[in-house]
C-alpha cells in the first residue's frame, strides 16, 4: 500500500471514529432526562437566587419551581445569551472569587428541562433553598443606617448632593466593611463615602447642619460649612477616607479576617462626598442604606488603593476626548516602585465605553492578566476580587487600555446625532466620560501569592 494510500486510511478512521463519538455523545445527551427539583434547583439556587430573591434590586424572585416556570422564557434567553448571571469579565482572560458564570453543562441541563416541559419532580429530591438576610448580599449586619428621603427631580438632569449620616456606637469599634444598598438603584451612579470620627466630647451635636447640600451650588468648604461638620471649638475631627464606594452593579469586597477593615471612634458619620444621582424624567426619591459589618479586632494589614487614569495618579494618553462618529482606543499606564499584593481591581468608565483590558509587564517582560472585558457593559461595574492575592513586582508597569464608541452603533449613546464627548474637569456625569482603573492592595509580603481572598 502506497504512504498515500495509508494516510488516506487513516484520515477515514480519525473521521469515522469521531462520528461515531459524536453520534455517541448525542445519543447519551438525548437519555438524560431533568427535573426541577432533582437537578435545575442547585443550577437556580447558585446562579440566580442570591440576587432574584425578596429583599433584593431584581425584577422577580428565581427561588421556587414556581418562580422560575413563571419566568421561563426570560430565563432561557438570558442564559443562553449569557446577559445573566451578569459577570462582563472575560474568564478566559483572568479568573476572580464568586465568578458569576454558568457552566456549559448547567446551560444544556436547563435548555434540556425547559425543552421537555420543565417538569417540577420529586420534591423529596429537592435541596433546601438558600437562606439570604434580607438588605444585604454580604450577610446579616450588625448595624444598618440609612439616609433622609432625598427627592429627585423628574428634570432630565444629574444630581450631585453631599450628606452626613450621624452614628453614635456603644464604644469605639473595629469595622470590616460597609456596605451600600441603593434605595433607587435606577438613579444612583455613584457613591464615595468617608468616615467622620469626633473625639469624646468634641461635639455635642453630631445631628446639626442643613441634610443635603447641592455640589453643584456650593463647594466643598462650602459644604462642610453647611453640614456643620466642624468640632464645637472650630476645629475638623479625624477623616477617614474612602471607607466605602458604589458604582453600579458593585458587590462590597469583603476580605477575609485580619484583611482590610479601620477603627470607629463611638462617635461619628459616614460624609457621603460625593452621591450622584443620573437624571429622571420622572419625580422620585431615594432612601440608600448602609450595612456594617465590626470586626473583633484592629485589622492586622489595613488595604490602600490607588486609581490609574481619570482623577488619578497616571495621565489617559492621548487625553479623553471622544469626537463624533469615532471609536477611539485610550492608555494610561503606571510603574509600581515597590513590591505589591493585589486584591482588588475595579474598571470604571461611562456609557461610551465598549471595552477594557489591563495587565501588568514585569522587569522580567512577563505578562499578568489583570483584567478584560470584551463587552463592557455600565450597569455592572464589580469590585472584581482574585481568588488569590496576586504579586505585582517592583518595576512592573501596569498597562489600562480603554476603547469607546461614541457612534451611532452604540445604542447606549446619550446623544443622537452623536457630539464631542471627554473628561470635563473632573466631572462624574454620566454624559461625560472617565476613564479607571482602582487597585485594592497591600505591601506584598511572603507567601501571599498563596493566600486565598475567599471568605467562605
Amino acid at each position: 500500500m502506497s504512504i498515500f494510500k495509508k494516510l488516506l486510511s487513516i484520515i477515514l478512521l480519525l473521521f469515522t471514529m469521531s462520528a461515531c463519538n459524536s453520534v455517541n455523545k448525542d445519543s447519551a445527551n438525548d437519555n438524560l432526562h431533568f427535573t426541577f427539583s432533582e437537578h435545575i434547583a442547585p443550577i437556580i439556587y447558585k446562579n440566580c437566587s442570591p440576587c432574584h430573591r425578596p429583599g433584593s434590586g431584581a425584577p422577580f424572585d428565581l427561588i421556587t419551581f414556581e418562580d422560575v416556570k413563571e419566568h421561563l422564557k426570560t430565563v432561557q434567553l438570558t442564559i443562553n445569551e449569557r446577559l445573566m448571571p451578569p459577570w462582563p469579565a472575560d474568564t478566559a482572560y483572568s479568573h476572580f472569587r464568586d465568578e458569576k458564570v454558568m457552566t456549559k453543562e448547567e446551560i444544556f441541563a436547563v435548555n434540556k428541562w425547559i425543552e421537555e416541559g420543565a417538569v417540577e419532580g420529586d420534591n423529596s429530591k429537592l435541596p433546601s433553598p438558600p437562606v439570604f438576610y434580607s438588605g444585604s448580599l454580604l450577610g446579616k449586619p450588625d448595624l444598618t443606617l440609612k439616609m433622609k428621603p432625598y427627592k429627585i427631580s423628574g428634570d432630565n438632569k444629574d444630581n450631585f448632593i453631599m450628606l452626613k449620616i450621624p452614628f453614635e456606637l456603644e464604644k469605639d469599634t473595629f469595622i470590616r466593611a460597609i456596605e451600600i444598598i441603593p434605595g433607587n438603584k435606577k438613579l444612583v451612579h455613584h457613591i464615595n463615602a468617608h468616615l467622620i470620627q469626633y473625639a469624646a466630647g468634641a461635639k455635642k451635636n453630631y445631628s446639626s447642619g442643613k441634610p443635603f447640600v447641592d455640589t453643584e451650588k456650593s463647594d466643598k468648604l462650602h459644604a462642610f460649612e453647611a453640614l456643620e461638620l466642624k468640632n464645637d471649638d472650630g476645629t475638623y475631627p479625624l477623616l477617614t477616607p474612602s471607607v466605602t464606594n458604589y458604582l453600579p452593579g458593585v458587590e462590597t469586597a469583603m476580605y477575609p479576617q485580619g484583611i482590610g477593615g479601620f477603627k470607629a471612634k463611638k462617635n461619628g458619620a459616614i460624609l457621603l462626598d460625593n452621591i450622584h444621582y443620573g437624571p429622571s424624567p420622572i419625580d422620585t426619591s431615594d432612601e440608600t442604606e448602609f450595612n456594617i459589618f465590626f470586626a473583633p479586632k484592629a485589622p492586622a494589614r489595613p488595604t490602600t488603593e490607588f486609581i490609574l487614569g481619570t482623577s488619578g495618579i497616571s495621565p489617559v494618553v492621548p487625553t479623553l476626548i471622544i469626537p463624533p462618529n469615532e471609536v477611539k482606543t485610550f492608555v494610561t499606564r503606571f510603574k509600581v516602585d515597590s513590591d505589591i499584593s493585589l486584591l482588588t481591581v475595579n474598571p470604571h468608565m461611562h456609557l461610551l465605553g465598549k471595552k477594557f483590558v489591563a495587565y501588568g509587564i514585569t522587569p522580567g517582560n512577563d505578562t499578568l492578566h489583570l483584567i478584560r472585558i470584551n463587552n463592557w457593559d455600565f450597569r455592572w461595574q464589580y469590585f472584581y476580587t482574585f481568588e488569590k492575592m496576586m504579586k505585582i513586582p517592583a518595576g512592573t508597569e501596569i498597562v489600562v487600555e480603554g476603547t469607546f464608541d461614541n457612534t451611532v452603533n452604540n445604542p447606549l449613546n446619550p446623544f443622537n446625532p452623536p457630539r464631542t464627548v471627554s473628561e470635563r474637569e473632573g466631572s462624574m456625569r454620566t454624559t461625560d466620560e472617565m476613564f479607571q482603573l482602582i487597585c485594592t492592595f497591600l505591601p506584598y509580603q511572603s507567601g501571599d501569592e498563596n493566600i486565598s481572598l475567599k471568605t467562605k
